[in-house]
């Protein structure tokens, strides 16, 4: 029986039958065209704020397992699928995905034609849903959907709140983590490159960084407008030329920021598994993992001593870049592959290489 309905902001309504939590959510409805990894997009906090709508149309069918969660908690508002499984079929699973996102409070719609959602997406843009009882009056719903406003404050909900470390036999490198939202495969690819790493909250001073002795900066992922991330913009024009920094994703974009480059809000954004991205130094095509809303404006790179690296062969967004001077790596997509194609892999290899290098920058001196 359909008991759920999705309201969108352009007044289209979708009646289907729900899962997870039963609370009303409000929020930007986007779409992710993975054809796996719906436990890895249900965790990472990069969808903060979020509905997501799949375009794969069986999700649920292989369950949650313990060792593949992206985050320690569940920000994303909701899921929108055509049908939903609810007895997996996987040795590994422990839970299904309704049960997780009853606890996390995540809203969950099945039955809807997400071929036509996907479609208004693509063509309108993203834009503003609710997901809410069947019963609930249209105008009280259109209402409530024009006077919500996105929130600003992603970032400061899924950062860290403290410290925490994740240590590695035999490191050959210590490594910060300005955590914006980070996903925990990037952790664990960092890890497995011999690095011990230290997850620090997002506003963390370059004071506070450099009491680890750092070899390396790592700026995560996460939700939102890089444009409100003002302390790690900060960081990144202190921090640059005194250690080698990679950023992910936000992190991408808030070094853009830093140099004077500009960002862009994109009309429904990349998400999913499948994006070709072309490597200018190599001529070489990589199948990336992505999510993001915003992008780097590519005409603002000029003069920012940032150097364009990859681009998006669907779209020519910006998808990397390099200072080859001070040590800073950025790409937009995600190289640690969690869930995707690990075509990209090579990203932190070169991190390494930067790090074993050690201070080849203007700032070794004042590095401590």
């Amino acid at each position: 029986m359909n008991n759920r309905k999705l309201v969108l902001e352009n007044g289209m309504v979708f009646e289907g039958e729900g899962f997870g939590s039963f609370k009303e959510k409000l929020a930007e409805i986007v779409f992710n065209t993975s054809v796996i990894g719906y436990q890895e997009i249900l965790s990472d906090p990069s969808y903060c704020g979020q509905i997501v709508c799949m375009t794969y149309p069986l999700i649920g069918n292989y369950g949650l397992a313990d060792d593949d969660y992206e985050s320690k908690n569940i920000y994303m508002s909701g899921f929108v699928v055509h049908e939903y499984n609810d007895l997996p079929s996987n040795f590994r699973f422990t839970r299904t995905l309704g049960e997780v996102m009853e606890e996390a409070g995540a809203c969950g719609i099945s039955g809807v034609d997400t071929r036509e959602i996907v479609r208004l997406i693509r063509d309108n843009g993203s834009m503003k849903a609710l997901i809410c009882d069947i019963d609930k009056p249209y105008e009280e719903c259109m209402e409530m959907i024009k006077n919500y406003e996105y929130p600003k404050n992603q970032v400061q909900t899924v950062s860290t709140k403290k410290v925490w470390y994740s240590r590695t036999p035999n490191p050959k490198n210590t490594v910060v983590c300005v955590d914006c939202g980070v996903k925990l495969n990037i952790i664990r690819k960092l890890n497995q490159a011999g690095c011990n790493v230290v997850v620090v909250p997002y506003n963390t001073t370059k004071e506070e960084i450099l009491r680890y002795k750092p070899d390396g900066l790592f700026l995560s992922n996460g939700p939102g407008d890089p444009e409100n991330v003002t302390p790690v913009i900060h960081l990144i024009k202190e921090m640059k030329g005194v250690v080698p920094i990679l950023g992910i994703c936000l992190g991408h974009q808030m070094i853009g920021l830093a140099y004077g480059a500009k960002t862009y809000k994109m009309k429904f954004g990349h998400r999913g598994g499948n994006h070709p991205v072309k490597n200018l130094d190599t001529d070489k095509v990589e199948i990336t993992s992505q999510n993001h809303s915003f992008a780097i404006d590519i005409k603002s790179l000029e003069g920012t001593g940032l150097r364009l690296t990859h681009i998006n062969l669907l779209d020519n967004e910006a998808e990397g870049m390099m200072d080859d001077k001070n040590g800073v790596i950025a790409v937009q997509y995600h190289p640690e592959s969690a869930a995707g194609p690990e075509d990209s892999e090579y990203i932190f290899n070169r991190f390494m290489d930067l790090m074993k290098k050690g201070g080849d920058f203007n700032a070794k001196k004042n590095r401590y």
